[in-house]
């Protein structure tokens, strides 16, 4: 029997895996001094202020945080001004505080598990923390000049991060969050996309990579099929959260090789109050006989080990192995 990396690593070499990857089971996520300081709130805590000066609340019975944004909370409301309001937090830390998250990752078997770094928010999703969504994608249109700015200088702290991160956990894995658009569309267009975020990603992903990561993981669970060639020229080998509304098997048979989509049970259609086994088994089902065996990662869509409800994460995980019973023979 493969161990867990290896049955990831088969999986996305379209080789020979042994059963379906299941969800998140092979990244050991360790945190850092960063991560720990750079606080998100918890399921219904609000108003929680991160080190970019973001605040956040959590609603309770919602899938995740999300900025606090009425005129009070924006923290750059005028792009062209932004060297004024917004400031990168610190990134380096002492040896000493690294110590607990270097002793984590040594205890990490790697022969089993990818010792991952975990980022989020990633570039887009920074750039309308900061502004406010619709500001954001005006910005776009009316102050290019001062957003590839932003972007510019978000990318250099990405980078700052990255290199005390592979210096001090030498991870093989970074699993990396932005959302790139809606469950229908994508927020720009893929020219404006190609313009101001393809640089940045080449730069971020290329350094992770040239630092010894083996395996990026990036989370958009949305619609983002007319961005799989840039995800492909960034260095993405696994698009996780890939959401039904894109077609996966045609992706799949088109990108395969190049991309493994992990996704296809969707968040909204399984992790909702009134959820059931039946329901669950039903999605897992549909997306593991649709999908395939190879360059394929069941998953539902949301961008973790988690889910709204409980029990749905833990439900979906049983029915995968199940499918791998039946398929993988």
């Amino acid at each position: 029997m493969l161990t867990k990396r290896q049955n990831l690593i088969e999986t996305i070499r379209g080789g020979n895996p042994d059963r379906y990857v299941n969800q998140f089971e092979p990244y050991a996520i360790i945190p850092n001094p960063f991560s720990v300081a750079n606080r998100n709130p918890k399921m219904g805590e609000e108003n929680v202020v991160n080190l970019w000066g973001v605040t956040k609340s959590w609603p309770a019975g919602t899938p995740g945080p999300f900025p606090i944004h009425d005129a009070a909370h924006i923290v750059c409301p005028d792009i062209t001004e932004w060297r004024k309001t917004v400031h990168a937090p610190n990134v380096v830390f002492s040896d000493e505080e690294w110590a607990p998250y270097v002793e984590m990752a040594e205890k990490v078997d790697r022969n089993e598990y990818f010792v991952t770094h975990y980022v989020a928010p990633g570039i887009f999703e920074q750039c309308h923390y900061l502004q406010e969504i619709q500001n954001c994608l005006i910005n776009f249109y009316e102050e290019p000049e001062a957003m590839h700015e932003l972007i510019d200088y978000i990318t250099e702290w990405e980078l700052k991060y990255a290199e005390e991160v592979c210096k001090h956990l030498h991870p093989d894995a970074l699993f990396h969050h932005d959302d790139w658009g809606s469950q229908q569309s994508t927020f720009i267009s893929p020219a404006m996309f190609e313009e101001f975020f393809l640089p940045a990603y080449k730069k971020v992903y290329g350094y992770y990579k040239d630092h010894g990561v083996q395996l990026i993981v990036h989370h958009s669970d949305s619609y983002a099929a007319t961005l799989v060639p840039y995800m492909i020229e960034m260095g993405i080998d696994i698009w996780q959260g890939v959401m039904n509304t894109n077609n996966i098997p045609e992706l799949i048979k088109q990108y395969g090789g190049k991309l493994t989509f992990m996704g296809g049970v969707d968040s909204a259609t399984v992790d909702r109050p009134d959820w059931t086994r039946e329901m669950v088994a039903t999605e897992v089902r549909k997306a593991c006989e649709s999908c395939g065996t190879k360059f394929y990662i069941p998953n539902t869509s949301q961008g973790g080990a988690m889910s709204t409800y409980p029990g749905v994460y833990e439900a979906v995980c049983e029915e995968i192995d199940k499918m791998s019973k039946e398929l993988f023979k």
